[in-house]
């Protein structure tokens, strides 16, 4: 498999918009106040519906420094084209696609760059129903923001207030989720918040239910997110969940839409384990619709075998929670995710929810008795690579003849076995190269062949 599959409709032919929203360094273009101030006046004029009435804003972030900048100049575009907004503060991402839709808001807004590091910054957007923006919506705004926006008269300029009740709000409904009569009494749970959004309400939520709580990664400072945590670096949960003899430990990114779970024994299972698991569990109560699993086609192999074995599909999208969800609606179906962590169950939210996936593997943990480790081993992989080249502004070296041809070599020893992609990242100047094949020496030939010929395309 070469390249991008074309699932991603027309999201080539966005500038702005990425595969989450827009994303980037703090104070760099695109991720500069003035651009947020025109992004926020964009959106605010393509959802204003009427010019009479109550238009509704909600506005959440993470924990980022440059997250009261952003804030600030969204809260200023959107209020200059009569839209009202609602300051949530820091919540998780899938709290702000929950209260746009039970607040009644015309657009959410989440501040956040999710995984990345501290100093780069990100803005998504959810529709009134809950659910993120489509390609084709973007690509509206994207004109709106190229063309400028008429501002409302000065006597229907929007309002601007902060409102405290937003995490409690998500709190209770991901505790709605949770098997009735079902507590945590007796498990020993590390959570790693990341130093990012869920800080306080992840543990909260967790204490509630009943466990004994290990918390990590509850003191953000702005510049802290994601930094030696979280589920991109889960070392230091691992070692903590051994140090206290866990149970069972739940790391969460910056935005807490994504987990990576950890067992008894410091082992880490990603989320294609976590979704063999519900999918059996979600097939066997005949819950699961459509009998099919949606994933990218980053998810292993062995995920697809575990499901045909059971008379089930795997449905692949592009990489992107957000592609994932647009399938699912597609097809009527209500379990997906993505091997990183995005775990979307739309019987309950519109969005990957990392705390609302974490309890529902505590709730299966309860019911089965079976440890951490056992769950979290529902299949044996197919070994997998995935190396990462970085590239400047301006570089395309997927173009370059010399990498086409490697990847054409590298698909040709792999014909048969296994598989290969190669794509850009939709966040980051990245292009990753992975692979997938029974034989592990093979796979790492081809997969370094594609990535000297990328690194060499771009001057490394």
């Amino acid at each position: 498999m070469n390249g991008d599959t074309g699932l991603n409709g027309n999201a080539g032919m966005k500038k702005l918009f990425g595969t989450d929203g827009v994303r980037g360094t703090a104070n760099i273009h695109p991720m500069t106040a003035e651009m947020a101030l025109r992004i926020g006046a964009a959106v605010g004029q393509q959802f204003r519906r009427d010019r009479g009435g109550v238009h509704r804003v909600v506005i959440g972030k993470d924990t980022r420094l440059s997250g009261y900048m952003f804030e600030n100049a969204l809260t200023a575009g959107l209020t200059s084209t009569g839209m009202n907004v609602l300051l949530l503060g820091p919540v998780p991402t899938p709290a702000v696609g929950l209260l746009t839709r039970s607040m009644r808001a015309d657009l959410g807004v989440m501040i956040s760059a999710s995984h990345n590091p501290a100093d780069d910054n990100g803005i998504k957007f959810f529709g009134p129903d809950g659910f993120k923006l489509s390609d084709k919506v973007e690509a509206q705004i994207e004109a709106l923001v190229d063309s400028g926006v008429e501002p409302a008269d000065a006597s229907t300029i929007g309002r601007a207030k902060r409102i405290d009740d937003g995490r409690y709000r998500y709190i209770e409904r991901v505790k709605s989720t949770f098997p009735r009569r079902m507590r945590l009494d007796g498990l020993k749970v590390v959570i790693d918040c990341a130093n990012g959004a869920a800080h306080r309400v992840a543990p909260e939520t967790l204490w509630e239910l009943g466990a004994t709580v290990i918390p990590m990664g509850i003191s953000p400072n702005g510049l802290n997110i994601n930094q030696g945590c979280g589920s991109t670096q889960p070392q230091a949960a691992a070692e903590m969940i051994v140090a206290h003899g866990a149970d069972v430990g739940i790391c969460l990114d910056g935005d807490a839409d994504r987990v990576i779970l950890i067992d008894e024994k410091g082992r880490v299972g990603d989320g294609d384990q976590f979704m063999a698991l519900m999918a059996a569990r979600w097939a066997a109560d005949d819950r699961l619709k459509g009998k099919a699993l949606v994933a990218t086609v980053m998810s292993n192999l062995g995920l697809e075998h575990f499901l045909q074995a059971r008379g089930l599909r795997l449905e692949r999208t592009n990489v992107g929670d957000r592609y994932v969800v647009e399938r699912m609606r597609q097809g009527g179906f209500n379990l997906g995710g993505e091997q990183s962590g995005h775990i979307v169950m739309t019987d309950h939210a519109t969005t990957g929810d990392g705390l609302m996936a974490g309890l529902q593997f505590l709730a299966e943990m309860v019911r089965s008795g079976k440890p951490a480790s056992e769950l979290l081993h529902q299949f044996d992989p197919v070994p997998q690579l995935l190396r990462n080249v970085r590239f400047e502004a301006g570089q395309t070296p997927l173009e370059a003849q010399s990498v086409l041809q490697a990847i054409a070599q590298a698909e040709a020893s792999l014909a048969g076995g296994g598989r290969l992609l190669i794509r850009k990242s939709g966040t980051e100047p990245l292009v990753r190269v992975m692979a997938e094949h029974e034989n592990a020496v093979l796979m790492e030939q081809a997969v370094e062949g594609v990535v000297q010929a990328v690194e060499q395309a771009v001057g490394r």
